[in-house]
């Protein structure tokens, strides 16, 4: 599962205490179901959740992250239901190190972690909230959304993942902005709603990439579409036909 977390396009948030949604969820094609016992979930619901994603994990048909609050009032409690279960956990908010590695040295003995982080995620609501501003629009979510792209890079890790489009059901404006995440070579996106899960990169995209690696000499150099093709060119197109096989296979 470590390893899927480096590649998934796709992950599909579901509130831990709705079991009954799970099976939907998994059925969605995410490429990753991700459970949350904490977010959505009245106070007096969290041990309940807590339980059912347990409960749910051993079987589950899709890969499963679990999203475990760094500042939960009962972080060992909730560590300890889940962290032996999930192979992944998703920390929201993490601003500073010492927060992730606090997380990790609570971990109980046997959990199947990877000893550090392996993705980046975008949460844009929560900095939006922070900031004062639109989450769907704006030269400060662009930076930021850029900033975590050079990150990712800087720390020889994947592309990071999108944040949530709030507005379920509005397929322009998932593609819109889809787009705009692509643009700055954001490799994932976290979906609120299974209708919202789906291809991040577009067919003429795909066929784009498709030139280009049927087009680049053996030196990494040639001219696709009248316009030149070097190393960097060619590792995009790579980068974006991984994207499409991964959601072919979701």
């Amino acid at each position: 599962m470590p390893g899927l977390a480096r590649t998934a396009v796709t992950w599909l948030g579901v509130p831990g205490d709705r079991p009954d949604r799970f099976p939907e969820a998994a059925a969605a094609g995410a490429d990753v179901v991700v459970l949350d016992p904490e977010d959505a979930v009245a106070p007096h619901g969290k041990g309940t959740a807590r339980a059912e994603v347990a409960a749910w994990q051993g079987d589950a048909p899709r890969p499963c992250a679990v999203r475990v609050d760094a500042d939960s009032p009962s972080p060992d409690a909730d560590l300890a239901a889940l962290a032996a279960t999930g192979p992944v956990l998703v920390l929201p908010e993490s601003e500073d190190p010492g927060a992730v590695a606090a997380v990790v040295d609570r971990l109980p003995a046997g959990s199947c972690v990877v000893p550090g982080v392996v993705r980046l995620a975008f949460g844009s609501s929560d900095l939006a909230a922070e900031l004062g501003v639109d989450p769907e629009h704006g030269p400060a979510m662009a930076s930021a959304r850029g900033a975590l792209v050079l990150a990712s890079a800087a720390a020889g890790l994947p592309g990071p993942v999108d944040g949530v489009t709030g507005a379920v059901g509005d397929a322009q404006r998932l593609a819109a902005d889809v787009a705009r995440a692509r643009a700055l070579d954001v490799a994932g996106k976290l979906c609120i709603h299974p209708v919202q899960v789906g291809p991040l990169a577009s067919a003429e995209e795909l066929a784009w990439a498709e030139r280009v690696l049927a087009g680049a000499g053996s030196n990494g150099v040639a001219v696709v579409d009248r316009r030149t093709v070097d190393k960097p060119v060619v590792e995009r197109a790579r980068r974006l036909l991984a994207v499409g096989r991964t959601e072919g296979t979701a």
